[in-house]
């Protein structure tokens, strides 16, 4: 179960491998998140240095009036990948088309996992395809719900 997704990456992009990583977070940001606070729009995973980053979502504190007064929710988070893994990440940053975005956070055995994907970005075309295929199925279920 998800405590938080990212909405629109099924949508945008054509997602070609999916990996889960480990997130370096604080002790508060644990309890925002486990508490469904965050936001992943607009993030996107970067490979600097042997180590994976996350960069662009937002997490904010579980209690404000808590945290330090020089806490950024925004702030780049370390992944806890393999090596094998990072060079996966890291060889798709380079090539061209391709980008790694994450796709939710969820809790694995009392810990925080962050599942990202490698994927390509679709083209309006596409997009379009999708969502004819989702209003073509939903209107296959209303005819059915009607009928039975």
């Amino acid at each position: 179960m998800a405590l938080i997704e990212n909405p629109r990456v099924k949508f945008d992009y054509q997602i070609l491998e999916e990996l889960e990583a480990g997130l370096e977070l604080l002790g508060f940001e644990v309890k925002s998140l486990r508490a469904k606070h965050g936001s992943l729009k607009g993030a996107r995973v970067i490979a600097r240095g042997g180590e994976a980053y996350l960069v662009g979502a937002s997490i904010p504190a579980w209690q404000i009036a808590n945290a330090p007064k020089s806490y950024d929710p925004e702030r780049t988070r370390r992944l806890l990948l393999s090596r094998k893994e990072i060079a996966r990440v890291a060889s798709a940053e380079t090539q061209k088309g391709l980008t790694i975005v994450p796709i939710s956070v969820y809790s694995k055995h009392r810990k925080l996992k962050l599942a990202i994907a490698i994927a390509r970005g679709k083209k309006k075309e596409d997009k379009r395809h999708s969502i004819r295929a989702r209003e073509e199925k939903r209107r296959i279920e209303r005819t059915l719900k009607t009928k039975y």
